[in-house]
């Protein structure tokens, strides 16, 4: 756990860290070794403020990043804060249409942009508004003109407070526009702190973030939580398959945080035999745990996993609006309990009916969290913040789940994507942890379509793992043997690769309209 009290924003955390730990190192590149103390991210982010108050970038201004992981990047994002200033990671990968509304919709002062991605998106760059200021700079080694600013001349007069807006990141939209969560500095440490108490990360612990840091995941879990504990992260710039092992060992990693697919990917890996086997001893020896989130952890994948690599996994489940995560599973691996994102920590969860009445245990219901980590709202939103929040703070999250006698809960899928069949309510999640269980399947997912006779129809998708082949015919009798006739798959299609967002999580909805735009159930 963290040596004291982490203070109401980050600039005091930083400062914290920095007069209690100065020379210890707390970010890592994992390609080239360099790293940064806690003293040197404190004058950085100084030196960061004396260059925005310099450019005429105001206090509570928003400011956003461009960039692929690094060190540098790393220390933007958090100088960002540090300094008064709103931090807006934008998504690389989310598309041009939701880049730009975003850019237009934040009113954001200043993007600090990578050469390659100028390059790559320049066509809507040069759409923007000229008063909006463009820096080109790299992800290690920042921008000459920041750099030359000394942080001697900083004005010290701290004037944000813990309900400070300190970060703002879009939602990825699939149900329409992307929505700008305001998280302020009291949601963010909620959100290391959180996660700090769950997997009882201590000063000794080091972090592998082989997540994007426009990922809340990454900015919570992988920087946030060590900047709490006063440990450390080695910091990838892309997710590399081949080099993951290595730098685990190389950089002694005592845990990583990963989305399923990245497991599934280092399963396949080991089990076709495509990259050595790292070491099980060593592992057991030097891991203490790999940490699960983002979206449901097939039970298949979880119990694949820690009998291959000795390593046990601790499934959690996060949210934007919630700073991160929300759930997660006891650090004691004997109290785990496979299926299920856990227990909360840090927060309260409760599971509410239609009309927002706590259900008991082994009912389904809404998933809703109250905490220091519930955001603030939506920017430029008030009827989707009315929406989700209530006036006792309890935010409304849109998941489907239940709570079993132990308290852990079970997460059954989204109010969005439930599928009633002839009055039948049916869970996806059910339908994708059979599919996972046939051994040719690497991704799944169930969805309903309209039916003239039940009014849905289950449908669902597949990718196979590479080399590995398999027939619809063979899927569907595998899903009737373990699901029934009413739950099974009408048709299962098999495609290279399914619909992801920006965050990696799995399209439904966007599998169930390209079907029904089509006017047939065949992709």
């Amino acid at each position: 756990m963290a040596d004291f009290s982490p203070g109401s924003t980050l600039r005091e955390l930083v400062d914290q860290r920095a007069g209690a730990n100065r020379d210890n190192r707390f970010l890592i590149s994992a390609e080239t070794r360099t790293d940064i103390t806690f003293g040197q991210l404190q004058r950085h982010a100084r030196v960061i403020e004396n260059y925005l108050n310099q450019i005429g970038i105001p206090r509570g201004a928003t400011a956003a990043f461009m960039l692929d992981n690094g060190c540098w990047t790393a220390v933007l994002m958090l100088g960002i804060m540090y300094a008064g200033r709103v931090v807006l990671p934008l998504n690389v990968v989310a598309g041009s249409d939701q880049l730009e509304f975003i850019i237009h919709h934040s009113d954001l002062k200043v993007i600090f942009c990578s050469s390659h991605y100028r390059d790559e998106f320049s066509d809507l760059l040069g759409r923007i508004n000229p008063s909006v200021r463009l820096i080109e700079c790299s992800e290690n080694d920042g921008p000459a003109a920041i750099n030359a600013y000394r942080p001697e001349a900083i004005n010290r007069n701290n004037t944000i407070d813990g309900n400070s807006t300190a970060l703002m990141i879009y939602t990825s939209g699939t149900t329409g526009r992307p929505k700008g969560v305001l998280l302020s500095h009291k949601n963010i440490i909620a959100g290391g702190r959180n996660t700090v108490q769950a997997h009882r990360l201590t000063a000794c612990d080091r972090g592998l973030c082989i997540l994007p840091l426009y990922h809340i995941n990454a900015e919570m879990v992988s920087i946030m939580s060590p900047l709490v504990s006063g440990g450390s992260v080695v910091i990838s710039r892309r997710l590399s398959i081949t080099h993951f092992w290595n730098w685990i060992v190389d950089h002694h990693c005592t845990w990583f945080s990963a989305v399923p697919t990245i497991f599934a990917y280092l399963i396949e890996r080991r089990q076709s035999g495509s990259q050595p086997s790292p070491d099980k001893g060593q592992l057991r020896k030097q891991l203490r745990f790999a940490r699960s989130a983002s979206a449901a952890l097939p039970p298949a994948t979880h119990e694949t996993f820690e009998s291959l690599f000795s390593v046990p996994i601790i499934e959690t489940m996060g949210i934007s609006e919630c700073a991160g995560q929300i759930l997660s599973n006891p650090i004691d691996r004997r109290q785990c309990k496979v299926g299920s994102p856990g227990i909360p920590f840090g927060n309260e969860i409760r599971i509410v009916d239609i009309n927002q009445n706590e259900l008991g245990a082994g009912r389904q219901g809404e998933i809703a969290v109250r905490g220091d980590n519930v955001m603030q709202g939506y920017y430029k939103n008030p009827g989707e913040s009315g929406k989700a929040l209530d006036k006792a703070g309890w935010f409304y999250t849109g998941d489907l789940g239940y709570k079993d006698k132990d308290g852990f809960v079970f997460v059954t899928g989204r109010l969005k994507e439930l599928i009633i069949k002839g009055g039948e309510n049916i869970a996806p999640r059910e339908i994708d942890d059979v599919l996972y269980r046939h051994p040719s399947v690497l991704e799944a997912a169930a969805f309903g379509v309209s039916d003239k006779i039940y009014g849905q129809e289950v449908m669902a998708a597949v990718s196979l793992k590479p080399n590995m082949t398999c027939d619809e015919s063979t899927l569907l009798g595998h899903c009737a043997r373990l699901l029934g006739t009413v739950k099974s798959p009408r048709q299962i299609c098999i495609l290279d690769d399914l619909p992801k967002g920006p965050s990696g999580k799995i399209q439904r909805l966007k599998l169930q309209t390209l079907l029904e735009k089509r006017g047939s159930h065949n992709l």
